[in-house]
């Protein structure tokens, strides 16, 4: 199993409970990534916002500016928001992503759970579904194609020009992030992509029916087993004691999720509800390396396997000493037990 981080490039990262500027929030970034990479880390996510609180606007130069500092790590995006974006220049970028890494490029393409990407690009939440199976469908082919024909709706002809650069991986990886919704499942299952589940909150095994879709769609299109990979995105935290790690990551994720479900018409996040999400089949993996560990297991053993995990701890406002040690004791004391 892979093990990972995923990151949004929180602007509001503290250090000492003092607010950041946003040269030293992506300073300290860069460290958290390369220090992922030494510890033997798999893969570090940066996912894509449009908001003040986020600087995770420019996936690919964030993790272009990662690869010059880091050795063997995958770099991935988490999750590239395709609908709002022009297919073309999203692979021409991570191509160029992977000529610097040496081919540890990958991207994880979704809708993306905000919106705000589509008013400023100039896009319909209207047009929510066709964009993205347009977008992903273009992509895929120039993925496979040097030189493109391609007609659609939403972006002009493609009339056989060639796409450069081409990337050092053939194919270069992507995957189809996906939440909830059925129908995303089996069209990942369908293409014979790779599957990146957002699993935030909840029961993580409640997920089960949706993967065995993906992989029923995925065997009825041909694909071996094997291609049908599926990977957990869960938010997380780990330190060296269940405590430390409970009183450490509630603060902030509280914090985190009561304004957003203020903004809903919602109510606080309560130290019950927060309890339940770090219990057994919760979502949250928050603990001592040893318990979050056999969380994990459990979860892939319930989901029917999985083939990566990625910890998201940006939603804590960690400050950036522990979150450099509980990336030490995922990389020394968890990845080990997963493998």
């Amino acid at each position: 199993m892979e093990v990972g981080i995923d990151s949004f490039a929180s602007h509001l990262l503290q250090n000492g409970g003092e607010s950041l500027s946003g040269a030293e929030a992506m300073r300290l970034l860069l460290e958290r990534i390369e220090q992922a990479d030494q510890v033997g880390l798999d893969v570090f996510g940066i996912g894509e916002h449009h908001r003040a609180e986020y600087l995770d606007s420019a996936t690919a130069v964030i993790l272009a500016a990662a690869a010059a500092r880091t050795k063997r790590i995958r770099l991935t995006s988490a999750v590239t928001v395709l609908s709002a974006a022009d297919p073309v220049r999203v692979f021409q970028e991570f191509a160029t992503l992977d000529l610097i890494s040496q081919g540890r490029a990958e991207m994880v393409v979704g809708r993306g759970s905000s919106t705000e990407a589509f008013p400023l690009f100039g896009f319909s939440l209207n047009d929510y579904d066709q964009l993205f199976t347009e977008k992903l469908g273009l992509l895929l082919t120039i993925r496979d194609q040097e030189h493109v024909r391609w007609t659609g709706k939403f972006r002009p002809a493609l009339t056989g020009q060639g796409i450069y650069p081409r990337p050092v991986q053939a194919p270069l990886p992507i995957w189809l992030g996906v939440g909830g919704t059925p129908e995303s499942f089996v069209r990942a299952g369908v293409l014979g992509l790779p599957l990146m589940v957002a699993v935030i909150g909840g029961n993580t095994h409640q997920f089960r029916p949706l993967i065995d879709l993906y992989r029923e769609a995925g065997r009825r299109a041909g694909h071996a087993p094997e291609q049908l990979k599926v990977g957990l995105h869960s938010l997380g935290y780990v330190a060296p004691t269940t405590h430390e790690a409970l009183e450490g990551f509630y603060p902030g994720y509280a914090s985190t999720f009561s304004k957003r479900a203020l903004e809903r018409g919602g109510r606080p996040v309560t130290r019950a509800q927060f309890d339940a999400q770090v219990g057994p089949q919760g979502a949250l993996l928050v603990g001592n390396p040893e318990e979050v560990a056999e969380k994990i297991l459990r979860h892939s053993e319930a989901l029917g396997g999985i083939s990566r995990v990625t910890f998201q701890m940006d939603v804590a406002v960690l400050p950036h000493d522990k979150i450099l040690q509980a990336t030490d004791l995922i990389g020394t004391r968890i990845a080990p037990l997963l493998r």
